[in-house]
């Protein structure tokens, strides 16, 4: 086998990369994208609650019932996975008459030497009002009734559903009391609209419509997949301010939010108001004798942005190119011909969880962890899941999708900065739970710090990917500010002479307490991880390393291990004593798989896996990340077939649905998106390991084939 490498992609086989990374890169590609991507589009033949389909464009997106619209929204609620349209640029804040502040939910804490003040008192009316707004705010439910009613489960047979990923279409055949019913389904790409084309002899008889339904916004009361609030019609405005016989402008205002929402349709129809916030489209017939009805609906933040003319036939043809361009560029991996057991089910998770996060996560605000599927805490980005989130673009070859993310980061440094200032640090030091504002939430959220290396490292791989000034000038700031923040952190043990990680702290494994967690091992490899980045930063600038960090690298406290295993806290050393310490994040494999700290002893990360892997409590708690973590420590130790095991293991919160969606049902999310986003960057990382070897990092076994291309190399 051969192997090229041109900048930081590295290219399996005897392939050739033309220009550049990313989705504008040009690869003579030796597998056929289309033939990989195509078998496995999602199919269902009858319900399934938990795999609802999704359209949609990265920042906004539309899930569907098997009707190819959200006609049982109610049931999939109840027995599954919400239905709701969602763009990440909709939020809302409700009234603040009290004037919270942060200072309001302040607690005062022993940290970093003297006082510090962090706003964790989340139970107050302060806390819970901070913590609930700005919220995400669904902005719509489209269904399809049946004779003016909504349609109901017991009237639908023939069910056939499948979503095309490669042109980004979901087409629904059914029928409705023995009456066959054909729908397609498609966002666009360059803007926030849907498509739908109906066919079905049921509108020749008049007894098709289409409702809009408009809800205040969520139940407040519930942080994770909480319902549609259809209650106070009078806390927002849905005018309609104009119509004529094939189209409509409505105007909608939510508290501090408003935009516009556009119907156009083609063939006859007649528009009527049910109620204060609900229309409906009465269908009078197609627009041939095929008894074919089309029509969009289009949302705008700008009534200017809403083009006069968008029909299902343009968004379809702009779906369909923008889709194959993102199949046909970046990286791509192909087991066809494997006799593995595991091959197919793993291929199924990586092509399904890329297509996954391209209709969820490609906004210039950071994504929930439910993506564009349903609402999470509030709606509100999680800073520490953004390596999750967003590493795999960059090491997928799309690295222009994690620069979203990274110019998020550029965006809110000011408010990082203050925040530092306010609790006695340099630079900046990052908020966990924050919304499009950037403002912290309270809870226990602000005493988390793995959150704060991630933009140094995501910073890194998009450097890798495009090694030029232009990327350094972008993000030096971004770097230098967070590893002040990080050094800045860092305290001087004299007795001891090291430098350590006190509390408090909110350790990835969360369930320590904060006040005496001191010295966890993946934070700690963490901090040397990003200061030792952040020097090369310095380097590729031409200017002297930073001398304090330089000692706080050669000082920092040994990653904390007992009968040689490593454990996750120095302070309360009982991993594998104890198995209360035994569920929720493995993070101490972390430090060399995730990371690479040069400190880990092999030999005592190989016995700390085994004992991951033998003795972990993986049903009590723990996410659909950690899977794919371990899986990278496996893969760094050479390790392939745990890898694989650890990747596909039949374990809670990490089984994914036919949607490609992994649930984690103990903590009420139906979809879990960085799990999927964990899986491709430790698919990557197996993908560019022994590239001289025909598998790659997949087992050398006479049952697995492998073929890769586009990755980057690490």
């Amino acid at each position: 086998m051969k192997y090229l490498k041109q900048g930081s992609l590295i290219v399996v086989t005897s392939l050739i990369i033309l220009s550049g990374c990313g989705s504008s890169s040009k690869v003579d590609h030796k597998i056929d994208r289309q033939a990989l991507v195509s078998r496995h589009n999602p199919h269902l033949d009858a319900i399934d609650w938990q795999s609802p389909f999704t359209v949609g464009n990265g920042q906004f997106a539309f899930t569907a019932d098997v009707t190819g619209f959200q006609s049982l929204a109610t049931s999939y609620f109840n027995q599954g996975t919400p239905l709701e349209t969602k763009a990440r640029w909709a939020w809302h804040s409700r009234p603040n008459p009290q004037n919270y502040s942060l200072q309001d939910v302040a607690k005062s804490y022993d940290a970093y030497g003297q006082k510090v003040d962090f706003p964790t008192n989340m139970d107050s009316a302060a806390g819970q009002w901070l913590r609930q707004n700005p919220h995400d705010l669904p902005l719509a439910r489209i269904s399809l009734n049946y004779k003016g009613r909504p349609i109901q489960v017991d009237q639908l047979t023939a069910i056939n559903q499948s979503l095309d990923l490669w042109q980004g279409r979901l087409n629904s055949q059914y029928q409705i009391d023995s009456t066959a019913v054909e729908v397609e389904t498609i966002a666009a790409n360059q803007s926030d609209t849907l498509a739908f084309k109906l066919q079905s002899d049921l509108i020749a008889k008049q007894q098709l419509s289409i409702k809009l339904a408009f809800p205040r916004g969520y139940d407040l009361a519930k942080k994770n997949t909480p319902d549609l609030d259809w209650h106070e019609d009078q806390q927002h405005t849905t005018q309609l301010k104009q119509s004529d016989h094939h189209s409509a402008l409505f105007y909608r205002q939510i508290d501090d939010e408003q935009h516009w929402v556009k119907l156009q349709w083609q063939g006859k129809a007649t528009l009527s108001q049910l109620k204060d916030h609900q229309f409906q489209l009465q269908l009078l017939q197609g627009d041939s004798s095929a008894q074919v009805f089309a029509f969009t609906v289009q949302f705008s933040q700008s009534k200017d942005a809403l083009p006069d003319n968008n029909n299902f036939s343009q968004v379809a043809d702009s779906a369909k190119q923008a889709w194959q361009t993102f199949w046909n560029s970046g990286a791509a991996i192909d087991f066809s011909g494997s006799t593995a057991p595991q091959a197919n089910e793993l291929e199924r998770r990586i092509v399904l969880s890329q297509y996954l996060m391209a209709i969820q996560e490609r906004a210039a605000i950071p994504a929930q962890e439910t993506g564009l599927t349903s609402s999470s805490w509030y709606g509100k980005f999680h800073t520490e899941m953004s390596w999750w989130h967003s590493a795999h673009w960059a090491m997928w070859g799309r690295a222009q999708q994690t620069q979203k993310v990274l110019d998020w980061y550029v965006a809110h440094l000011d408010i990082a900065q203050k925040t530092a200032h306010q609790r006695g640090l340099q630079g900046a030091r990052w908020s966990k739970m924050v919304g499009p504002d950037g403002r912290e939430s309270p809870g226990g959220n602000p005493l988390i710090i793995w959150n704060q290396p991630q933009p140094i490292d995501l910073a890194e791989l998009v450097y890798q990917s495009q090694p030029n000034s232009t990327i350094l000038q972008r993000y030096a700031q971004l770097v230098d500010q967070t590893a002040q923040g990080l050094s800045s952190m860092l305290m001087w043990e004299q007795e001891k002479q090291r430098y350590s990680l006190n509390p408090p702290i909110w350790i990835a494994q969360e369930h320590y307490d904060v006040t005496e967690s001191k010295n966890p091992s993946f934070e700690l490899a963490y901090w040397r991880t990003a200061l030792l980045t952040a020097q090369q930063w310095r380097q590729r600038q031409g200017l002297q390393p930073n001398p304090l960090w330089q000692k706080q690298i050669d000082k920092l406290a040994e990653l904390p291990q007992k009968d040689d295993k490593y454990v996750a806290i120095e302070t309360i050393p009982d991993t594998f004593d104890n198995i209360d310490s035994r569920n929720d994040h493995p993070a101490m494999i972390a430090t060399w798989g995730l990371l690479a700290d040069e400190r880990v002893n092999l030999k005592t990360m190989r016995n700390t896996l085994d004992a991951v892997m033998h003795s972990w409590d993986f049903e009590t708690r723990i996410w659909g990340w950690d899977y794919p973590m371990i899986a990278m420590t496996a893969n760094k130790l050479g390790q392939p077939q745990t890898a694989v095991d650890a990747l596909l293991m039949d374990a809670h919160n990490n089984h994914y649905a036919v949607n490609g969606h992994c649930p984690q049902k103990k903590v009420g999310l139906p979809v879990y998106l960085p799990a999927n986003g964990a899986l491709l960057a430790a698919v990557a990382r197996m993908a560019t390991t022994n590239t001289k070897q025909p598998t790659l990092g997949f087992p050398d076994n006479g049952q697995w084939q492998v073929k890769a291309e586009g990755f980057l190399a690490p």
